[in-house]
């Protein structure tokens, strides 16, 4: 088994992965209390904001002709990219959902006679229709609809993403698109997900460096596979604190170890990416923490004191500003103003 690891892990070591890079971890905390903590990692500004979205909206999978549609079941509040796609978030019942890079995915080629949803929707589709992981699961498993990804804003290249789900049980699923095919790892014991390699060769890793130890050696630059074993020690190696105060700031710590130096820049790796946020969601609390790398404060959003129903709920936005750079502190809930709700990018 060493050997089997030591094998995958020089492969992740020398495979050139990608300069879009995140880190998503879950935290089971004292008692009943779970935390999500991800960083954002993109070379440029993803014209990120954050959204209110109620129950009741209908949606478009934006994928032409046959594209799937529903109404929102749950309402959320989410960060968006380019007020285009939902990359990350967290529903009413606790449900969270991360989307990140993975340089290997392949999607499986358009079948006309299945729903077609665009890519930008995938994170909002989760949390719109399903309140925990192993629901979501079970109703991916016959494959309901065709995902279909186009080119990355400003780019050429494939928009080439993966999704985790936790939910407030502590449970974890992380859905990838491997050779056209989806698979979909279901267990909480899958707290961590970063970038390349895919998830099946991340766990080899993590393997092998429980086999070394955290306190002996931890590697410690900015590639995923690095990223992926110091946040596997760490999550574990934080105290489970009945306070939610130090268990809030526990996971901040983790993901802040686990972020990229804003500006940094790398010999031969002129795209590599810095961290431009990050996000701590407590599901216990129904709290939505957010962090921009050129900001000076920490602010959250308390899920209990927002009206989601489809009634009276309004859409509502946080404008972050350029580069997130608007500073908030505190409960931000005031803040948000009511607005149009956006269309996703359509494939």
């Amino acid at each position: 088994m060493v050997a089997a690891c030591a094998t995958v892990l020089f492969g992740a070591l020398t495979f050139p992965q990608s300069a879009d890079a995140c880190t998503r971890f879950v935290y089971h905390g004292a008692g009943n209390d779970v935390f999500t903590g991800r960083s954002m990692d993109y070379k440029v500004d993803t014209g990120s904001h954050l959204w209110i979205l109620p129950r009741g909206i209908a949606r478009n999978g934006e994928a032409g002709a046959n594209s799937l549609t529903w109404a929102s079941r749950y309402g959320s509040v989410i960060t968006s990219a380019y007020d285009f796609a939902t990359t990350d978030g967290m529903n009413e019942t606790g449900l969270v959902a991360n989307l990140l890079w993975l340089a290997e995915s392949e999607y499986p080629e358009r079948n006309n006679d299945k729903p077609g949803l665009s890519i930008s929707a995938w994170t909002q589709y989760m949390l719109d229709n399903f309140a925990t992981v192993d629901e979501a699961v079970k109703a991916l498993a016959d494959e309901p609809f065709t995902l279909i990804s186009d080119s990355a804003p400003g780019e050429q290249r494939l928009a080439t993403l993966h999704l985790s789900l936790s939910d407030a049980s502590g449970d974890s699923a992380i859905i990838e698109y491997i050779k056209g095919r989806q698979v979909i790892h279901h267990s909480r014991d899958y707290k961590v997900m970063t970038n390349s390699p895919i998830f099946e060769e991340q766990l080899a890793l993590e393997s092998y460096w429980r086999q070394i130890g955290g306190t002996v050696m931890l590697p410690g630059t900015n590639r995923a596979s690095d990223r992926f074993a110091r946040a596997a020690f760490y999550v574990d190696a934080i105290p489970k604190s009945s306070d939610p105060v130090e268990s809030t700031a526990s996971v901040f710590g983790v993901i802040r170890n686990v972020s990229v130096p804003y500006g940094i820049t790398t010999p031969n790796e002129p795209n590599i990416s810095s961290t431009r946020w990050r996000t701590v969601s407590d599901h216990t609390r129904k709290r939505y923490y957010f962090e921009s790398a050129l900001s000076t404060n920490v602010f959250w959003v308390d899920l209990q004191k927002i009206d989601f129903s489809e009634r009276t709920g309004k859409v509502k936005r946080l404008d972050l500003g350029p580069q997130q750079r608007t500073i908030y502190s505190g409960e931000a809930n005031a803040q948000f103003k009511d607005a149009k709700a956006f269309r996703f990018l359509g494939v």
